[in-house]
């Protein structure tokens, strides 16, 4: 069975951003609360594609892979301990998945993003908008 594609924004949304930008290949700060809860059930029913303005700059991906090694280790021997004896078996390359184009996918999640309703937006909606984690 073909999984339909879940794109995920990786800065803000995967990731807390609280640095802000600090390069293509630089990734400070720690994942966004209940991560990877969302993940491990997501991947049973979706296909997770991460797609950012990273990934088709030098380094990008590579940087967002070893975040994702890092913290899923981490969060994995924190939440998981028994797990530390087949952490091979949990290696989250095998489901996750680093594109250098957006997909064509079934539903994104992103923190910089107004659902279109058939109806245009007001400008000054747009232009007052903000992110989560700036309100």
């Amino acid at each position: 069975m073909n999984k339909q594609i879940l794109c995920l924004d990786f800065d803000g949304v995967c990731n807390s951003y609280t640095s802000g930008w600090q390069g293509a290949d630089n990734i400070p700060d720690a994942p966004v609360d209940g991560l990877f809860e969302f993940l491990e059930e997501a991947k049973e029913v979706f296909d997770i594609q991460v797609f950012s303005s990273r990934s088709n700059q030098d380094g990008g991906i590579l940087a967002m892979r070893t975040w994702f090694s890092k913290h899923y280790t981490d969060y994995l021997f924190k939440t998981k301990p028994e797990l530390k004896e087949r952490y091979s078996e949990f290696i989250i390359g095998d489901w996750l998945k680093f594109p250098t184009e957006k997909p064509a996918a079934f539903l994104s999640i992103d923190d910089r993003a107004i659902t279109f309703t058939g109806e245009w937006p007001d400008i000054d909606t747009l232009r007052n908008f903000k992110p989560w984690f700036k309100k």
